[in-house]
């Protein structure tokens, strides 16, 4: 079984979404964990979720990604932004308890004049003072395009969290094919070397899921910009030997393309016309 969703909202509930991604024939979702540009997150209606679950047991789903909001960022220059992320980051991880099992993605954050290994250390405590609260979810640091000051787009950066991380079992990585090619990781040209590469400097066992999407910019730009499959410099061909790749086959998919859900059915549609199991 392929495991390959898309985004979906789950405004109308989390039942209504994991039918949504059924009808799509998907066999997991990401959904953000509260308004991605805010911070408020809707109360958890628990009959909801458990029809949620009871759909998603039905169709053998792969576990879910929970993205956390854009506004998060642990390495910001000003405190109260880092406070506000470190809030957000520890109350999603215990609402995640309640919801179906799902792997929390979210960006390592931005830090501007700040120097690295500040940014660093200051990442890590998060996530270890969170995993001291206790968590049951696998935690992923999201590999960047590299725009501005972005933390996470090396490999090395990447590296540098998980080694500050005290349980390492808890943390993990979620790639972006859009954000490898930007950053200047040629998925296109040279894949199995830059599975190598990660490999050495980061550990494929730390590799948990991935987001599919092609990119509006070229190889190196540096910028965020997400392309629909086949409609970006990356292409159909070079995304069709990613998601078939052996690293990449047991992990979970998920589209973020710039797409509504018929968009998102047309592209799982067309990955798995193309999935070689």
């Amino acid at each position: 079984m392929i495991k390959l969703g898309a985004h979906i909202s789950i405004a109308a509930g989390f039942a209504k979404a994991a039918q949504t991604a059924v009808d799509m024939k998907a066999t997991t979702f990401q959904y953000f964990t509260r308004n991605p540009r805010g911070g408020a997150a809707k109360e958890i209606d628990e009959q909801d979720v458990a029809k949620a679950k009871m759909i998603l047991q039905e169709h053998h789903f792969a576990p879910l990604i929970a993205h956390a909001p854009y506004t998060l960022n642990l390495c910001s220059v000003q405190a109260h932004v880092r406070e506000f992320g470190d809030m957000i980051f520890r109350e999603d991880m215990q609402r995640l308890k309640m919801l179906p099992t799902s792997h929390y993605v979210f960006h390592p954050g931005s830090r501007k004049e700040m120097p690295l290994e500040e940014a660093i250390d200051l990442i890590a405590a998060t996530i270890n003072a969170t995993i001291e609260d206790g968590v049951d979810n696998l935690i992923l640091l999201e590999g960047m395009s590299g725009k501005g000051s972005e933390v996470g787009s090396a490999f090395e950066e990447l590296r540098q969290i998980i080694d500050r991380v005290i349980d390492k079992e808890k943390i993990g990585v979620c790639l972006d094919t859009c954000h490898l090619y930007s950053a200047g990781y040629d998925i296109v040209g040279h894949l199995d070397e830059v599975f190598e590469e990660f490999d050495r400097v980061v550990g494929l066992s730390y590799l948990k899921a991935v987001h599919i999407n092609d990119s509006m910019h070229p190889l190196g730009a540096k910028k965020d910009r997400h392309a629909k499959i086949g409609e970006g410099t990356i292409g159909l061909e070079a995304i069709v030997a990613f998601i078939n790749h052996p690293v990449i086959k047991p992990l979970v998919k998920v589209l973020e393309t710039p797409n509504e859900e018929a968009g998102y059915a047309a592209e799982i549609e067309t990955l798995k016309q193309h999935y070689r199991p």
